[in-house]
């Protein structure tokens, strides 16, 4: 296979079974690509030019790398300098007649860098949105289940990526998205009273994850990637520092059931288990 800059990861990974491993000897960064959630959001979008610089490495380290399996550089191909732009889909009419001060811009890239989860003041901006008003998260990645929340809301969503670090996420309602709704999301934990008992039900049938040494949006991702091959006789507990509240409706949809229990701040445990289940 011919390859070159512009070359994806995605397409890398599916010429040459090895060539996940060997791009993972690269950079610790790239060892987030065996998350096979994370590896199908990311992979088909990054090229071996944007995967370098998420691995302070360089282009010519993966052709090297590549080279005993079979990969071969096009020295023909024009390279095209792909920036962040190129990725970008024409802006909605709608936003285009935006004026500055209706937006309302929030990066929350220092937030979680520092380890704070930036979920209740993202919650506070929304509720402080006024008609005709534009919400625009800041952030160095796709902030996938916050869309997903939001567009339940009735919000919709445009993806704007400036550069490798800096993507915005504008949500908005249109005129005739704008019916009034209150936007949820505080997911109410399900009642702790039957904790005992539902863990002596899955005694030695509990498969465990810690997720609380994770970036987000990691223990997200690692928690839907157990859940997938989770038997259906076992329950999931999950180590985590706060409610995942994203990770709760999401677990809605697939039919899990769960169980949350705060034991102090920055100490939360989840039993998660299919629905019906229960004895």
């Amino acid at each position: 296979m011919l390859i070159n800059e512009q070359t994806k990861i995605a397409a890398l990974l599916k010429h040459h079974p090895d060539a996940l491993e060997t791009i993972v000897t690269l950079s610790p960064d790239f060892k987030k690509l065996r998350n096979p959630i994370l590896r199908k959001l990311m992979a088909g979008r990054t090229s071996i030019a944007m995967a370098s610089k998420i691995g302070g490495c360089k282009p010519e380290d993966f052709f090297k790398a590549l080279a005993p399996l079979g990969f071969e550089v096009d020295t023909k191909t024009p390279i095209k300098n792909e920036d962040a732009q190129t990725k970008n889909a024409p802006k909605p009419e709608y936003l285009q007649n935006i004026k500055p001060e209706q937006l309302v811009n929030f990066d929350v890239r220092a937030m979680l860098s520092s380890g704070t989860d930036p979920l209740r003041s993202i919650q506070q901006k929304v509720k402080e949105l006024q008609p005709n008003q534009v919400l625009v998260i800041i952030n160095n990645f796709e902030p996938v289940p916050l869309i997903k929340l939001l567009e339940k809301q009735g919000f919709q969503t445009y993806i704007h990526f400036i550069d490798d670090d800096t993507i915005e996420t504008y949500f908005y309602k249109t005129d005739a998205g704008n019916s009034e709704q209150h936007v949820q999301f505080e997911a109410t934990p399900e009642d702790a009273g039957d904790w005992e008992i539902l863990l002596k039900q899955y005694e030695n049938n509990l498969v465990e994850v810690d997720v609380r040494h994770l970036e987000m949006p990691m223990p997200m991702m690692t928690i839907l990637e157990n859940l997938e091959t989770l038997p259906e006789e076992k329950a999931l507990y999950v180590y985590h520092k706060r409610i995942p509240v994203f990770l709760l409706t999401e677990l809605k949809e697939r039919e899990f059931d769960y169980r949350i229990k705060e034991v102090q701040d920055g100490e939360v445990y989840l039993l998660i288990f299919k629905n019906g289940n229960r004895s």
